[in-house]
């Protein structure tokens, strides 16, 4: 089976490194028509989309804070100003802060839920609206989080917002499926990714060996890599998933609901 993106407009949130970064990687070398990437870094933005470009994949960047309220309907406009349409979004953008139930304050609560709820909420509702528009339907991957089933006890609120969009993401799929517009979220294990390393070895104060360690506690003898969850969410937003909708994958090493 080749999985391919031939055709395809894909926008994609949190593209400026780790596993959004990734994912836009392999959408372009799955032939995507065009990308429209979005992240904070202005300057890493840039550089991935001349790459992408470079390797012949038409790829504009749009700077975005996505908790601005604006930012969802910025983004949206950009890729169809750029390329005419949206036909795949992957919401891939997120915060990992700490927040506790003894340890969360209101500013944790509201910035994480404006990053990793209300934001993904508006992109979908502007993708929805120009697939719909359009009567070509499309592909909505949301990437979610393992934490969405429960959570540490640190990351507490994280986990409520990678809940909300795990409801959403079925809600849209049920609300959207006879418009041909699939939407399936992928709860992703622990990722090696830049952001996680920043997190273990510095916030948390692990060290430079935290990751040899995390590594060798699991199942396969590794974490997941940013190109595992690429692979698969490429695979959804492909023609290949057939018309599968309203799927929350669990992207995990370890059985959920089994006694470790």
């Amino acid at each position: 089976m080749e999985v391919r993106l031939d055709g395809k407009v894909v926008l994609v949130t949190g593209a400026t490194q780790g596993i959004g970064r990734a994912i836009a990687e392999v959408a372009a070398h799955s032939g995507a028509e065009g990308l429209l990437i979005t992240g904070r870094d202005e300057k890493r933005g840039d550089a991935v989309a001349a790459e992408l470009t470079a390797d012949g994949t038409p790829t504009a960047f749009a700077a975005a804070d996505l908790g601005d309220p604006g930012a969802p309907a910025i983004l949206a406009r950009a890729c169809i100003d750029r390329f005419g349409r949206i036909d795949g979004l992957v919401n891939a953008a997120g915060l990992t802060d700490r927040a506790s139930f003894v340890d969360a304050d209101l500013d944790d609560w509201a910035s994480l839920f404006a990053v990793n709820a209300r934001a993904p909420f508006f992109l979908m509702q502007a993708a929805i609206a120009d697939m719909k528009r359009r009567s070509q339907g499309g592909a909505i991957v949301n990437i979610l989080s393992i934490n969405a089933h429960c959570g540490a006890p640190e990351l507490a609120v994280y986990s409520a917002t990678k809940g909300a969009l795990a409801t959403l993401t079925r809600n849209a799929a049920n609300a959207h499926r006879f418009d041909r517009i699939r939407v399936n979220g992928i709860n992703v294990g622990w990722t090696d990714t830049p952001a996680e390393r920043v997190m273990q070895a510095e916030t948390l104060g692990q060290g430079p060996g935290w990751l040899d360690a995390a590594n060798a506690a699991q199942p396969f003898g590794r974490l997941f890599s940013v190109s595992d969850i690429a692979n698969l969410a490429t695979f959804l937003l492909s023609d290949a998933a057939g018309p599968m909708t309203g799927a929350l994958i669990d992207q995990e090493q370890w059985v959920i609901g089994a006694n470790r």
